[in-house]
Formats: C-alpha cells, structure tokens, sequence
C-alpha cells in the first residue's frame, strides 16, 4: 500500500510538472492594446529608414494578394502541412496591428507571437527577423503605422488537426527558433557583415533558398543548397549552384540591383518581386548583400571555371545546332522561341541566350516549365522585359518536346525525368500563383523607374 501511494505520488507530481512545464512553453500574455499612434507622431527620417528595411524583407509581396490594397494580407502561402494565410499588417484597428504597441510589434519579430499572446506561424519567417536588430524593428514599425489603414479580417488558415493549434508552434519553436544566431565575425570586412546581417536576418534568403526538413524548419546542414516556393524552385546559391556561369559579387550585385545580368539572364518567377524591391534600398544595402553571398559561392573550381568559359565562348560564337532526333522540337523552337533568344539583341529587352539560362542546367524542371507556360508579364507603365506565356497555345505534349530540345540542346546534363507530370503541375499551380501573386513578377529594368517611392 505504501509502495503504492509513493508510486501514484511521484506519477502525480511528474504530471504536474509536465503540465507546468507545457503551461511555461505554450503560454504567452498579451500586451495591452494602445490607441492607433498618429501617423505624424513619427520621425519622417525613421519612416523612409523603415520603408528602405520593408523592401528588403520582400514585405509587399507576402503581405498583398493580387489586386488587393498593400499590406493588407490574405496572400495563401501554400505548405506541405494545409495552407495558410498572411496577415493584415496596415494600422487598422480591428484587423490590423493599429493597436499594437511597438514592444508586441518586436515580439512579433523575434519570437513569433502576437500581441494577443497567440503563436504565429513560421510561414512569418521570425527565425529569420528574430536577428533584426531594436533600431531596424522600430523602424519598419514606424513605416507600418503610416501606412494607409485597411480592413481586411483574417481569412482562415487551412489546416487540419492537431496542425490548426496554435500551442503546437511552441514546441517547433522549442525545436528550430533560436535566438542570437547572427554574430558579426571581425575576421571580415564591414561590408560582408553588413550583407549577413540582412540575408541571415531581414532579407530571410534561406526561407526559400534552403531546404526543409519533415517539420517545416530549414536545414542548417544544407543551407542555400536549394528550396522550393509557389512551385518555382529556388535554385542553390552557393557552391552547388546549377548557374552555366559561375556567379562572383559584381554579377550578383547587377542582378540585385537591376532584375538582370547578360550572363545569366532575367529574374523571373517570386525572386522577380524581390529584385523590384531590392532596385529601391539604398545600393550600398545589395553591395553588402551580394559581398556576403559571393563568399557562399565561393571561388569556382578550375574545371567549373573552364566549363563557364566555354559556355560564354559558344554565346559569342554560336554553332549550328546539331541535327538531333528531336525535329518536333526544333521545329517549335525556331517558330516559338528563335525569333526573340537568337536575335542578338542584348538584355533585358531581348531574349537571353538559353545556353546561359540556369533554368534549362537545373536538376528541376519546374522553373523552365512555368515560364514557358506563363511567360514575363511587362510592369504596367514601365519599360519592363516581356515574353509571351505559351499555355494557351501548346499542349503538355508540346511543351514536353520543347522543353526536352531545350535542355539537351542548351545544357550538358541529362534528360529530365517526370516531366510530363512537371507540366501539369505548373499549369494548375501558376493559375492559382498568377491570380493571388501582389503583381507582375518581373523587375524593373529602367533605371529611372528604381527609386519611385
């Protein structure tokens, strides 16, 4: 009996704590609304500050669906685990964060909660923000609450159970968020810490960079080796890039600031947005960005070297192509594609040679398939790069027998496998990106279309 009673005692007292403990994890307080600040309250220098840190987090583009007002949510963000909605983040009162204080707005940031005390979800990438820093944080605040007020209600998130909980995300973030993780190395130069501090923080490039382990979390073992976003593939940018020519920090750095590199081509595709919005921060900011991911890259290997300059010889010297079995093929290409990517008419304008496009050296097919499936839409009012999309006029066989000619005649790598379902795939899902996406995701190619406010 006492045996007993001592056993029940310590089973109880092991519940107990067990339920303490999980109480400690899940639970949050929630910090008192205020009332919305006036927009004038804030500093003008501290608001520009915060619009220049908004276009670096690539904030507009989660944050708006498609014909939509700015920032007011409602964006599906599509997830192996069900689909989930971004938020409202303009200063309403009731459906946006006008009643936030700038401590709750941090929080958000940093640990992933919201000003109620619920967790938010890490399709808000706070493993990423919770490197930015008090000053960066109160900034892009300021420019927040300036913005114009919308009402815009929460959609509902669609998970299934237990997935639809939020106490669950305490226990990923007991897993995967970790604090501090952005250290300054004084080993390096000013400018490559400052280029970590913005991919590793605010500018979160791992999110879709990297790829994903069963639970959703980045895998830190294989960082910018490559992940997946709106069934696009982002390709690895590091030392495993599929890139035809390797990349060094002055390509890196036209790319980002301009939305184009001649050796490489036009952005295209989600990272389209994110160049547009990186054409507006300061250029110190991308310089920094593209010093820092150059070192990612690294110094390319003789042979990968050799193999780059061969590929930049055959642009400048094109050979016939060689008679192949694929004359279908061919034959779509001279009378679909030819005609723009042969014309020698140099980019963005013109069509990049497909010798230099990494869409066609990738081991993924998805890229190649949506943009000859939807095209490059032109920005309205912009001198901007288009390509017509070609869903409409060719069938999943036509567009196989493209692509198939594309990738032996432009690339040395083997056939793609599974193709035909990669087809199918891109037409449903671009249907969906194309209709929800804030806008025409390419980016401007005018210089003096950069720094519109």
């Amino acid at each position: 009996m006492a045996s007993s009673r001592i056993i029940g005692s310590i089973v109880a007292a092991i519940a107990i704590a067990g339920s303490v403990a999980a109480f400690a994890v899940t639970w949050r307080p929630a910090i008192a609304a205020i009332e919305p600040p006036a927009p004038t309250s804030f500093d003008a220098a501290l608001v520009k500050r915060g619009r220049e840190l908004a276009a670096t987090g690539n904030c507009n583009d989660c944050h708006t669906v498609r014909g939509g007002q700015a920032f007011a949510g409602g964006l599906p963000v599509p997830t192996p685990f069900g689909t989930i909605y971004s938020s409202n983040i303009t200063p309403d009162a009731e459906t946006g964060i006008g009643r936030w204080p700038e401590a709750a707005f941090r929080r958000a940031m940093r640990d992933g909660v919201d000003r109620d005390g619920r967790h938010l979800y890490p399709t808000f990438p706070y493993d990423h923000f919770t490197n930015v820093t008090d000053d960066d944080d109160r900034a892009l605040y300021a420019y927040l609450m300036t913005r114009q007020p919308v009402y815009a209600p929460a959609r509902a998130n669609q998970l299934s159970f237990p997935l639809d909980q939020r106490v669950v995300i305490a226990g990923w973030k007991l897993l995967f968020l970790r604090h501090g993780t952005y250290q300054p190395d004084n080993t390096k130069s000013a400018e490559w810490n400052r280029g970590a501090y913005l991919v590793e923080g605010l500018a979160h490039c791992g999110a879709c960079h990297t790829p994903r382990n069963a639970l959703g979390a980045e895998r830190a073992s294989a960082q910018f080796a490559g992940g997946d976003v709106d069934n696009w593939h982002a390709y690895a940018i590091n030392g495993q890039s599929p890139s035809p020519v390797p990349w060094d920090a002055d390509a890196l750095f036209a790319y980002l600031r301009d939305g184009w590199h001649p050796d490489h081509g036009v952005a295209r595709g989600p990272m389209a947005q994110v160049v547009s919005n990186l054409s507006s921060i300061p250029q110190s900011d991308v310089r920094a960005i593209a010093t820092y991911m150059a070192g990612q890259f690294g110094a390319p290997a003789p042979d990968r070297k050799r193999r780059g300059d061969e590929v930049l010889a055959q642009v400048k010297s094109p050979a016939p192509p060689a008679a192949g079995s694929n004359a279908a093929g061919a034959a779509i290409y001279a009378a679909a594609c030819a005609t723009c990517h042969e014309t020698g008419r140099a980019l963005p304008y013109g069509g990049v040679n497909l010798g230099l496009s990494t869409a066609f050296s990738s081991p993924d097919a998805r890229n190649a398939a949506n943009i000859v499936l939807s095209g490059v839409r032109p920005i309205e009012g912009e001198r901007s790069p288009i390509m017509p999309g070609f869903a409409a006029s060719m069938s999943d066989q036509q567009i196989a027998t493209l692509l198939n000619y594309l990738r032996a005649r432009f690339s040395n790598q083997p056939a793609w496998t599974g193709l035909e379902k990669t087809i199918v795939d891109a037409r449903t899902t671009q249907t969906v990106f194309l209709q929800t996406s804030p806008g025409p995701h390419n980016a401007p190619a005018d210089p003096a279309q950069r720094d519109k406010p």
